[in-house]
């Protein structure tokens, strides 16, 4: 195959009595030599962009948002924006420790008797897991419920702003449950039904809870928290909404 082998430079000889394709002097195998000189190194694929890490795309996802569809869809998420405010603005000026004739002033809104709805269907569902599951089991479906919104419009439907207005009603429905807690020493408050707490023993949810937990002392430091806290939560949801508004409004 080879007259003078590529390796060693020996010449063959008549004599040789080797095949020809081996070197008589060093063994080597032209064939497989071929082989290894002339093999194409298949080209290592570019390495992509990496991966956005967890917060990153969550930030992409709450801050980037697509096109408006329309100018009047636009202007029909920036007006319930504004109604939003409105509400904010009321809620705000609201005592969760003052009572009016039996009930707290909150208990006058809308969006008190929707979240009054999951709240008792609260009770019911989360019966299956134990007594103190199905009392605890109605605020957390209350908050559970706008929880569960918040997540679907970001992450499924991708669409902040719906996001942002579900984000809206969790603080909403955590202010809507400061004053049941703060009530839950002196159990004054009108509850369903007609009564109060302390006329029908074991029926105030709070104080159920909170003296099983042996907690009924941070009953009006947990109520504070409850209803700052969900103020807090509803002013981000308003100025993550106008945010998105704002990034909309360029846009095509």
């Amino acid at each position: 195959m080879y007259a003078t082998c590529p390796k060693c430079g020996y010449r063959r000889q008549p004599e040789d009595r080797e095949p020809y394709q081996q070197c008589p002097a060093c063994g080597l195998y032209f064939r497989k030599w071929l082989k290894q000189r002339f093999r194409m190194r298949r080209p290592s694929p570019s390495p992509g962009p990496a991966a956005p890490g967890p917060l990153r795309r969550l930030r992409r996802l709450a801050l980037e948002p697509a096109p408006a569809r329309s100018r009047a869809a636009w202007l029909g998420r920036l007006a319930l924006l504004a109604m939003l405010a409105f509400w904010t603005w009321q809620f705000a000026r609201m005592d969760h420790r003052l009572l009016v004739n039996g009930l707290p002033e909150i208990n006058g809104s809308l969006w008190h008797l929707v979240n009054l709805a999951f709240h008792e269907a609260g009770h019911l569902l989360f019966r299956l897991f134990g007594d103190f599951m199905s009392v605890l089991g109605g605020s957390l479906l209350q908050l559970l419920i706008p929880l569960a919104v918040l997540m679907s419009f970001l992450l499924r439907q991708r669409d902040p702003f719906a996001a942002s207005a579900g984000l809206w009603w969790l603080g909403q429905s955590l202010m809507d449950l400061a004053p049941y807690i703060h009530d839950a020493p002196a159990q004054r408050m009108l509850l369903l039904g007609g009564v109060t707490g302390g006329e029908a023993p074991g029926y105030h949810d709070w104080n159920n809870l909170l003296s099983r937990l042996d907690w009924l002392d941070t009953a009006p430091g947990l109520a504070y928290l409850a209803d700052s806290l969900g103020l807090a939560l509803m002013l981000t949801a308003l100025t993550w909404g106008g945010y998105v508004l704002h990034r909309q409004r360029g846009r095509p």
